[in-house]
């Protein structure tokens, strides 16, 4: 099922989530951690699949549980622009149509493949959101956890690096904004995930909405937060490294944007001693 969202009222967490685990990749983009493209059998060419299935897999691995009570939900303004390029680009030219670019253009068909490497059979839903993606996707796990049925929500997003057609289709998004296009080369990739439940044993971080976003966001207007463009996915980066520090840190931090959240590692902390926290 895919689910376009667009700019609105922000949604609010109506009860705290845990982060069980997360995880992060990039490729090409000339970052210190970036990784070889992972092989992904079935979906060639484009970084889009293969990195939105590795950090499926990192988390899933680290935290196993069962399929069956499992949802995921995936993140993308665009989706998979390479191979939607690459298609047409084909079709254009004249040559033979390849059926597997229609399959894995379709940002469903690397959930279908994760969801059957894992043997999960819950939802599985993609969206393309203007807004931010951590917003979208953290109130679309909180729907869902209201399941009796769901223990577990893997949220992710996937963000490829830029053609110029895809700058073209950027720029016409947004069009009544002065946003900048994606500065990515044409074959980088980042992909982030969390695994995500309600709070309770197994769950040492939790996130919940915070009492004053304002506040949030003027603390973040210096460090560009994570909604420098529509449909960025930095924000996800940055919910990936607050869990990291907080499972090595313990305490809390504070996660700006258009809605802001806390991530604490004590469900009873202040917001005395709440960090800032984006792009550490």
């Amino acid at each position: 099922m895919t689910k376009l969202t667009t700019t609105g009222e922000k949604n609010v967490l109506r009860a705290p989530l845990g982060i069980l685990a997360s995880a992060t990749a990039t490729h090409g983009t000339g970052r210190d951690d970036d990784i070889p493209l992972p092989r992904l059998p079935g979906f060639v060419e484009s970084a889009f699949s293969p990195l939105a299935y590795e950090v499926s897999r990192q988390c899933l691995t680290e935290r196993p549980g069962d399929g069956a009570r499992t949802a995921v939900a995936l993140a993308s303004l665009l989706g998979d622009t390479t191979t939607a390029d690459l298609a047409s680009t084909r079709m254009v030219s004249g040559k033979v149509h390849n059926p597997l670019l229609f399959m894995q253009a379709t940002p469903n068909s690397v959930l279908g493949h994760t969801s059957r490497e894992s043997q999960i059979t819950g939802q599985m839903f993609s969206i393309s959101t203007f807004d931010d993606p951590v917003t979208e996707l953290l109130a679309m796990a909180d729907l869902l956890l209201e399941d009796p049925e769901l223990d577990r929500v893997l949220v992710l997003g996937v963000e490829l690096g830029g053609s110029e057609r895809l700058a073209a289709v950027h720029r016409e998004l947004t069009a009544d904004g002065d946003s900048p296009v994606p500065d990515l080369p044409a074959s980088a990739g980042l992909a982030a995930a969390v695994l995500l439940g309600r709070p309770g044993a197994g769950t040492p971080v939790t996130v919940r909405q915070a009492e004053t976003p304002a506040a949030a966001d003027a603390d973040a207007d210096a460090d560009a937060g994570a909604v420098d463009r529509p449909g960025s996915i930095q924000g996800l980066f940055d919910l990936a490294a607050a869990h990291r520090r907080l499972l090595r840190d313990g305490g809390n931090l504070l996660l700006p944007g258009p809605a802001a959240f806390v991530l604490a590692t004590d469900t009873t902390d202040t917001a005395d001693d709440t960090e800032t926290h984006a792009h550490q």
